[in-house]
């Protein structure tokens, strides 16, 4: 039987790409339309929160020290908790509606994060890869890796960095390719997962619809542990796509999972609640807040961005 804990005090609206710090032995994660990056120490149960300039879609820790952090114009960095954020890279597309949201760093130390198109109407969501240089004057290398999506999430690598999963959200979709860590080449595109669409009608707390697939982590066994929004659950996909594991969440609408503590088998589970119906916040009334689930395999440690 698997039992969730409470990790946060307060909820957040909508909580995202979390992480742990083995150094700092905290975890970090946002809370994308309050503008805030929160870190713990899981074990004092403080919370600090840093209110940054726009949405912080997704953040990563970077090896020099200091976060990676996607703001809704463009991808910044800041060399130590609170600091002065710096934009490394902007992006072309009009930032009244679109937006960074889920990414993370590789296994080869580069920042990944993709966009979402926030009318939701048209595939205009990019994922890209920006590498830094060791030289402080050098300007990061950016590549477009993939699009053709609504909203990007899901973004993980197998155990032996040689598989990348990306996921559409709107589409109900998981992508999954070969990646060559060294080249950064993507190639043999499958389809992972497609799940079943909401139904015409539907509103929540409805019966006939499981969710669609938000934030993602990878197990040191290569299992792809999946958030499914809206489906109260979390679904782990052995690597030949086998569903091996469905885990009731404490909230309707789980976001992203991540690994940490010292042995990395504490599992955390970011939540929403941001325009959620009261009728869902009345029956799960923690949502929004972070919670925490012991599990048997570890997962991998965060990746952390050189440069």
């Amino acid at each position: 039987m698997h039992e969730w804990s409470v990790v946060t005090p307060d909820p957040d609206l909508l909580g995202e790409s979390p992480f742990w710090h083995p150094q700092e032995r905290r975890l970090y994660w946002v809370d994308i339309p309050s503008n805030v990056i929160h870190r713990t120490d899981p074990a004092g149960g403080a919370v600090e929160s840093w209110k940054v300039t726009s949405e912080p879609g997704c953040i990563a820790p970077l090896r020099s020290g200091g976060l990676m952090v996607a703001l809704r114009d463009g991808i910044y960095r800041a060399p130590g908790w609170g600091a002065a954020l710096t934009r490394l890279v902007g992006f072309s597309y009009d930032a009244t509606v679109t937006r960074f949201n889920d990414g993370k760093a590789d296994p080869a130390g580069r920042f990944w994060a993709g966009t979402m198109y926030e009318p939701r109407d048209a595939r205009k969501a990019e994922l890209y890869s920006v590498a830094l240089s060791a030289e402080p004057n050098d300007l990061p290398r950016v590549e477009l890796k993939a699009h053709n999506a609504v909203v990007a999430n899901g973004l993980a690598w197998a155990p032996d960095a040689r598989t990348i999963y990306w996921a559409d959200t709107t589409n109900h979709v998981i992508h999954a390719w070969d990646w060559d860590a060294h080249s950064n080449e993507m190639s043999g595109h499958r389809v992972f997962q497609q799940f079943e669409p909401k139904p015409a009608g539907w509103k929540p707390g409805d019966p006939g619809y499981r969710g669609r697939p938000d934030g993602a982590a990878v197990d040191s066994q290569g299992h792809y542990w999946c958030a499914m929004f809206e489906g109260q659950r979390l679904l782990r996909f052995s690597p030949d796509g086998a569903l091996v594991a469905e885990i009731a969440t404490p909230a309707r609408c789980p976001t992203m999972p991540c690994f940490g503590g010292d042995d990395l088998k504490t599992l955390y589970l970011t939540t929403a609640r941001h325009n959620r119906p009261p009728e869902e916040l009345a029956q799960f009334p923690q949502s929004g807040q972070v919670f925490a689930m012991r599990v048997d395999v570890p997962g991998l440690p965060v990746n952390f961005v050189s440069g």
